[in-house]
């Protein structure tokens, strides 16, 4: 899984949007489009059987002025279908951030994030997502407000349409499960498990993947370059 579509490096100001007060991405350069290069010229054209990752996760802001209508991406048709599905040409999952559908239950709080569809009941953010796109909800395992938005569906498009638009998102699951194998071997080897998780050599090698990924927004008080004699826990 591939994240976060269309790019998730544009919060105003800076702020984190795991927060209501960084809920909007700005582009003030008109720069949009760049963010979503690491997608369509990277994750979207792979040398493997599959040609391009398996699932994609927007992200929790709202692209201000990107989409159909602000909300966040998640939420957005024009984001999901129109621009990752078929400018994109994108088919596989599409999976919500984090409890995009919960509320948030106090400002400043990490908890539910649903920015833009804040007035919504949970289960009609369920299926606006589903209207928009999306395959699968991050952060929920409640099936009933899933269920609510079927019936929302069914009451607004007829049950042979809903019906097609459940299954076209069941497609896509299952499709990552058969080409893992899972069906014809469903089973874990407890010792072989055991061995690799938590490995030590894993875990020393993701944290030099992290060190290394770590880049600098601003040069405050001229900390680079580094002189000379000078000690960092980065060397």
């Amino acid at each position: 899984m591939v994240k976060h579509w269309p790019g998730g490096g544009a919060c105003e100001a800076g702020r984190d949007a795991h927060y209501g007060f960084g809920k909007y991405a700005v582009y003030p350069n008109h720069n949009y489009a760049l963010h979503k290069i690491p997608f369509t010229e990277g994750a979207f054209k792979l040398e493997g059987k599959t040609r391009m990752a398996s699932a994609v996760m927007p992200y929790y802001t709202i692209s201000y002025g990107q989409g159909a209508e602000n909300v966040a991406n998640s939420y957005d048709p024009d984001i999901i279908t129109n621009q990752l599905r078929k400018e994109a040409h994108y088919d596989g999952v599409v999976c919500t951030d984090w409890l995009v559908t919960a509320d948030e239950k106090h400002p400043g709080v990490h908890s539910g994030k649903p920015w833009g569809v804040e007035k919504l009941t949970v289960a009609q953010r369920h299926y606006k997502a589903l209207m928009a796109g999306v395959d699968q909800f991050g952060g929920n395992n409640d099936k009933i407000p899933v269920l609510e938005a079927y019936r929302i569906g069914v009451e607004e498009h007829g049950e042979a349409w809903m019906l097609k638009r459940m299954q076209t998102s069941a497609r896509r699951l299952l499709l990552n499960i058969f080409r893992t194998g899972l069906f014809e071997n469903p089973y874990l080897a407890p010792t072989q498990t055991a061995h690799t998780v938590g490995c030590p050599q894993y875990m020393a090698e993701g944290y030099a993947a992290q060190t290394k990924s770590v880049v600098m927004l601003k040069n405050h008080a001229n900390t680079l370059p580094i002189s000379n004699g000078t000690s960092s826990s980065a060397e």
